[in-house]
């Protein structure tokens, strides 16, 4: 059974739940990660969220979002689920924003509320979607889609708005945005 960190305001770890039941209408602040994936032509890796996901079933967002397990490496939970839902390996994976967090509810009242360390990768591979993970992906110009999220003219998941919002404040080329600090990290995160 695949487990989540659970968090207090501070990003310590102060317990463990069932993925598969941690997500209601009082979602419990957790640990987890999202990845953007760009290619060798500097385009990134839109994904479609499967349509039976609990939480924001078929919705666009980026190229993956996961929970690392107890005590695992963040880059080690990346490059497993990257692997999971995509069949994807990766270079370069590198921290680009530690603090962030997000809270998002659903139409149905079912509530995201994560802390969520944002990492950047680059991959020379061709996705192979698992469609228990994802619906569909493309490869999408990233001056476009950003400048699109930005806009409101591209409807992709509240946290990847929010995202695009602070990434694109790193610089207009993925391949120089800075490396975060680690030290920005919750607690409970471990990178190598």
């Amino acid at each position: 059974m695949e487990q989540v960190v659970l968090l207090d305001e501070s990003g310590n770890a102060i317990g463990v739940e069932d993925k598969a039941i941690v997500h209601h209408r009082q979602t419990p602040l957790h640990l987890a990660f999202s990845c953007y994936v760009f290619n060798d032509r500097g385009e990134f890796l839109l994904t479609q969220r499967a349509h039976h996901k609990r939480t924001f079933p078929s919705v666009w967002t980026n190229t993956c979002c996961g929970h690392p397990a107890p005590a695992e490496d963040m880059k080690a939970a990346i490059t497993r689920r990257l692997g999971e839902e995509l069949g994807l390996t990766v270079h370069g994976l590198e921290l680009v924003l530690p603090g962030f967090q997000y809270r998002a509810t659903m139409p149905n009242g079912v509530v995201e509320n994560e802390k969520c360390p944002v990492f950047v990768a680059f991959t020379g591979g061709t996705p192979e979607p698992n469609p228990d993970e994802v619906a569909e992906t493309r490869w999408v110009d990233w001056a476009e889609f950003s400048s699109a999220v930005l806009a409101g003219e591209s409807e992709v998941s509240p946290w990847c708005s929010l995202q695009v919002r602070q990434l694109t404040e790193l610089g207009p080329e993925p391949a120089r945005w800075p490396k975060g600090s680690p030290a920005g990290l919750p607690p409970a995160a471990h990178v190598s």
